[in-house]
């Protein structure tokens, strides 16, 4: 167990941050509009969810391992490079942080304001639909963590059980109190999974292309670090390039207001 904590905690703090904003889009539904309908939701993207994980699970442990590291490698690296850009540009003041309160206050608008329409036996088409998309398409992103860094590893157990801590985790805290999670460093947690992805698919696609790592799984120790200083490196010289002060990291209201009203 303790040669797959790495790999449970990596799955851990990735699963985390989509099922945060999951549970902001089924609490906005099931607070201000029906929470059976909700339910309903939930449970037909979990299905769905269920259905691709059969099909998928299985075919890709059917890849030799070389051709497996190669392509998910650099689907992991292209999925990890996207996350560190935003996270980089929020960093710098270049574009403003996620604030899943804010979300949260934009989806219980949107679900106040559409109209009660009962279709195909479901009550409230609407918190059924917001549900659904909610769930499937943050699990989708789940399901492709789960099975990429699972069958990498050739250690899906430790994989599943790392997602299903976060979820579980992220649930009951929901349940308790009601309001999603914004007081949760999210920014800074999709800056360290960006790292974490980027650094994973760089190895992987790698080791698929026919390089041979010094010291094998442990040059992960090195390209992980050197990953993240490049990451804030950058976001430092953006902060500096746009004329704000202070360390590389989430910059304040006013000053994203500020650089988003220059760059207006």
């Amino acid at each position: 167990m303790t040669a797959a904590l790495p790999l449970v905690l990596t799955v851990f703090v990735a699963c985390t941050v989509e099922a945060i904003e999951a549970l902001t889009i089924v609490l906005a539904a099931g607070l201000t509009r029906q929470w059976r309908s909700t339910f309903q939701g939930m449970a037909a993207a979990l299905v769905v969810l269920a259905a691709i994980v059969a099909v998928l699970g299985p075919t890709i442990t059917l890849l030799p391992l070389t051709a497996l590291r190669l392509v998910v490698g650099a689907l992991l690296a292209i999925f990890g490079l996207q996350w560190l850009r935003k996270a980089i540009l929020r960093a710098a003041g270049y574009k403003a942080l996620h604030d899943e309160a804010s979300a949260y206050l934009r989806e219980v608008a949107a679900a106040k304001a559409a109209p009660e329409v009962s279709r195909r036996g479901v009550s409230d088409w609407y918190a059924f639909t917001l549900s659904f998309k909610g769930v499937l398409l943050e699990g989708l992103e789940v399901v492709f963590i789960v099975i990429t860094f699972g069958d990498n590893q050739r250690n899906l157990g430790a994989a599943v059980i790392g997602a299903a801590i976060a979820i579980v985790v992220v649930t009951a805290t929901g349940i308790a109190v009601r309001a999603p999670l914004a007081k949760v460093p999210e920014n800074w947690m999709k800056f360290a999974v960006g790292i974490m992805l980027t650094s994973f698919g760089t190895f992987w696609g790698a080791e698929g292309a026919g390089v041979t790592w010094p010291g094998n799984d442990a040059a992960l120790l090195v390209l992980a670090p050197v990953v993240a200083l490049v990451s804030l490196g950058y976001a430092v010289w953006l902060r500096r390039a746009h004329g704000l002060s202070g360390p590389a990291g989430p910059p304040s209201a006013a000053a994203v207001s500020h650089t988003q009203g220059a760059a207006g």
